[in-house]
């Protein structure tokens, strides 16, 4: 397939006179049949209304104009492989089996006009924590997304709970219960965004929310519940999270807006999209269109199998690249997106996803782009030529999860049981320093000791997402409780403020999982896709049962956004500021000196202990302020020491600054 072929994936033109239908298919089909529906479900409405012969019009080009407002009308392909909605449907019927032909323009809620991506201070290290505006494009340079604190969520676990035993004095706000219970507009009402704004998050990273195939939408009085990465049709809301999955605009402007209502409220929305696979290949939109043209096959003619899910796409085709860069330009045009995180980006070829964040930045250069780099399998494309994690030097402007400092402080992804530095367990001490630089380049890191990286992969520390716990995965408070034998509530409150410590003061961009500021826990299942709300939702009266932990993850949040040497944006600055101190057994400490980024502060001291028992620190003499302590926060000060020694409390870490 020739690389240099232009595609145009925009299939459908609508004016109330005439509509115009365009497919992108193979010229050598002998007819490519349009069918138009009254109705988008294809369970009650199987007769066509009409059916339309398509002209072949250009290279790989098919297209019709059918006269008439057609307004309401739903549309199918067929080129001879079954009926498909397209590649590129805009608006869809319920279970997004048929396309809907719409007027986009009135899906736009009151003042979306005047909606926009949000913008980064004008400086990498301002002080101001890079506070959002609604300017469009007014961000020249780089933006320093370090800023941001990225609250990972699923619709229905962050909302699916408001309804049932809720307690008056939950914490942040007054007893409200939800109308919305599972849907976008959950995200539009006070109580949601209320917690956010308190908890302090700049962003949220919402689960797959483009229309996906496992839930039936028809069938939503009955228990269904999936993640969502199993893509049906790419560039349309999910139906589920809409309240009326039958009408193909309410679902486009309930999405639009919850986007409204958080940036609103200067919260960033990110969008897990997921073009490394389809829901199945045979009957998918791609192989429906262009059999063969979107997916990676082996030698043997196989499909390729690196994203674990049964087939693989092949970005480095033409084709494919081409709806990538549209669709991700098309989300933050349409729906204002501003970031985008791809899962097994690793799957994806290196020039693609450089060529998406050069048209993603020419959108807005405030957009966000960040992945997992690695892939779920061999992929049929050269390692060297992949978006891994390895390669993040070669992709400027775009991040990568950093397992490295998550299974440092946790335990191998590959065994919940294995414990690490949190369960007291000598030998991660220099992964976490390498973490804490946010995997670049540091004269005290000795990379031949940190446990995957023999060498930094990030040239930014902008490009390193930290944590210790997301969607995918045991949560962090089921990870210890696997991983630490005997552990008690004590404890396990000690050691998971202790893990988020250490991710909020790293450099990098910190990352979390809803809930873990309620000490969440999934009843120890460790891949939840598909498991009930029981297992899922987040308990809305664990806060009460914990308030202290929520507390301490909305203190060290403030923080992390109040003080920029936590979040310096370059490399040269973390080798200028932050300088390690003797390191020990589960014991790491650090200090970011001379006013780093600014910063009030002039020395900031930074010590995690692991251990079980207290430990003495030696740092350089002077006079400080104690504002992290014993599981306490207050940047006004805890309590003044002076002298060349510290203690630190067992499993917990301290702060201290002059």
């Amino acid at each position: 397939m020739a690389m240099s072929q232009n595609y145009n994936f925009d299939e459908v033109s609508y004016t109330p006179r005439h509509t115009t239908f365009k497919l992108i298919a193979p010229d050598d089909v002998k007819h490519v049949v349009l069918s138009l529906y009254t109705k988008g479900d294809e369970a009650t409405d199987k007769k066509p209304l009409a059916t339309k012969q398509m002209k072949h019009v250009g290279k790989n080009l098919w297209s019709v104009t059918v006269r008439g407002n057609l307004i309401g009308r739903f549309y199918t392909f067929n080129i001879g492989k079954g009926e498909t909605p397209g590649v590129f449907a805009k608006a869809v019927g319920v279970n997004g089996r048929r396309g809907a032909v719409i007027n986009m323009k009135r899906t736009d809620p009151e003042g979306w006009s005047s909606d926009h991506i949000l913008s980064y201070a004008s400086t990498p290290n301002s002080t101001s924590n890079s506070t959002p505006s609604s300017t469009p494009n007014s961000c020249l340079q780089t933006p320093n997304y370090t800023a941001l604190t990225v609250y990972e969520m699923h619709f229905r676990d962050f909302s699916i709970a408001r309804n049932v035993n809720l307690d008056p004095k939950e914490f942040f706000v007054k007893r409200q219960s939800t109308k919305y219970p599972g849907k976008f507009l959950a995200l539009t009402e006070p109580w949601a965004i209320n917690y956010l704004k308190n908890l302090g998050v700049g962003a949220v990273h919402i689960l797959p929310s483009f229309d996906y195939a496992s839930v039936d939408e028809t069938k939503l009085d009955k228990p269904q519940y999936n993640w969502g990465y199993d893509p049906l049709n790419y560039n349309v809301p999910e139906g589920s999270y809409s309240t009326d999955p039958y009408d193909p605009a309410t679902r486009i402007r309930e999405f639009k807006e919850m986007v409204a209502a958080l940036h609103k409220a200067g919260i960033r929305v990110i969008l897990d999209v997921v073009y490394n696979h389809t829901f199945d290949l045979d009957k998918s939109n791609f192989q429906r269109t262009w059999p063969n043209a979107y997916y990676r096959f082996t030698a043997d003619g196989k499909p390729s199998n690196g994203s674990g899910c049964g087939n693989e796409t092949a970005s480095d085709h033409a084709v494919m690249r081409q709806f990538m860069l549209q669709s991700v330009k098309y989300w933050a045009q349409e729906y204002h997106i501003d970031g985008f995180r791809f899962d097994l980006m690793g799957v994806h070829d290196i020039e693609t996803m450089n060529e998406i964040r050069r048209e993603l930045t020419a959108v807005n250069p405030n957009i966000f782009i960040y992945g997992e780099g690695w892939s779920a399998g061999q992929c049929a494309y050269p390692t060297e030529q992949l978006a891994v994690k390895a390669n993040i030097s070669r992709l400027p402007g775009i991040a990568a999860f950093c397992d490295d400092l998550r299974d440092a402080l946790r335990g191998p992804f590959s065994d919940d049981h294995q414990g690490a530095f949190l369960a007291g367990l000598a030998g991660s001490e220099e992964s976490l320093k390498a973490g804490i630089t946010g995997m670049t380049s540091h004269p005290q890191v000795d990379y031949t000791k940190v446990n995957y990286s023999k060498e930094p992969w990030a040239t930014e520390p902008t490009q390193c997402i930290n944590y210790v716990s997301c969607h995918d995965d045991l949560c962090l408070v089921d990870r210890l409780k696997a991983s630490v034998p005997g552990i008690t509530t004590d404890e396990l409150i000690r050691l998971d403020e202790l893990a988020q410590t250490v991710v909020f003061t790293s450099q990098g961009v910190p990352f979390m999982l809803s809930g873990e500021e309620m000490l969440r826990d999934k009843k120890g299942v460790h891949n939840s896709f598909n498991s009930p709300d029981s297992i899922n939702e987040l308990n809305w009266n664990n806060p009460l049962r914990y308030p202290q932990v929520l507390s301490y993850y909305k203190n060290l949040i403030a923080l992390r956004n109040h003080h920029p040497a936590f979040r310096l944006g370059k490399t040269q600055l973390v080798q200028k500021h932050l300088e390690f101190l003797p390191t020990a057994d589960c014991l790491v400490a650090y200090r970011l000196k001379d006013h780093a980024g600014g910063d009030a502060w002039n020395d900031i001291i930074v010590i995690f202990n692991a251990n079980k028992a207290a430990r003495q620190v030696t740092v350089p003499q002077g006079t400080y302020t104690v504002v992290c302590k014993d599981g306490q926060i207050d940047e006004g000060g805890l309590e003044t020491v002076s002298g060349t020694q510290v203690t630190v409390q067992p499993q917990s870490a301290l702060i201290l600054h002059n």
